[in-house]
């Protein structure tokens, strides 16, 4: 009897680990150290921090509106994002690099799906919200990577300016 549990118990984890090898992922794909990627695009803010709310909209034109946008480094951006098209899109924050590479990995595997900080996934009508922290001056890029909306041009960026947000001028605006 403990034989078969084991077994079993096998059996369902070799199931639950195939089942999401094929429909989605959080960032396995990907070699580029963590603390690399922090340095480039910054990393997930805590929602006690925002600093701001940035509505952009995802539209089935396959552009961001708006496609750039500026804030300051050390600034925590609340985005909240809305797809008013009749197809799914996503924003997803990162490098002009692992975007190409992730679109073209979406090609090949459509049906895939996200579970990390920098991407909201959302279907027609709905909308997501992604909290951002800005750490590095710079120029962050953003895309939407379903099949062919990359290609067709639905991307933007976030220019991080140089001066670096105090905590005293923290303000909420939407």
């Amino acid at each position: 009897m403990k034989f078969n549990k084991i077994i079993a118990a096998v059996s369902l984890s070799f199931l639950a680990s195939t089942a999401m090898a094929s429909g989605s992922h959080s960032s396995g794909h990907d070699k580029t150290k963590a603390t690399d990627k922090a340095q480039a695009i910054g990393k997930a803010g805590k929602a006690s921090k925002v600093t701001r709310t940035i509505s952009v909209d995802m539209t089935d034109a396959m552009r961001f509106i708006p496609a750039s946008i500026d804030v300051k480094r050390g600034e925590t951006i609340k985005f909240v994002v809305k797809n008013s098209g009749q197809v799914r899109h996503e924003m997803n924050i990162g490098t002009m690099k692992d975007l190409i590479a992730h679109a073209e990995l979406m090609k090949k595997n459509p049906g895939m799906e996200h579970d990390e900080p920098n991407v909201t996934s959302l279907a027609p009508g709905k909308t997501g919200e992604i909290i951002w922290h800005f750490t590095t001056a710079g120029k962050v890029d953003f895309a939407c990577l379903q099949a062919g909306h990359f290609d067709a041009g639905m991307k933007g960026f976030v220019n991080v300016g140089n001066t670096k947000v105090s905590a005293k001028s923290s303000s909420h605006a939407h």
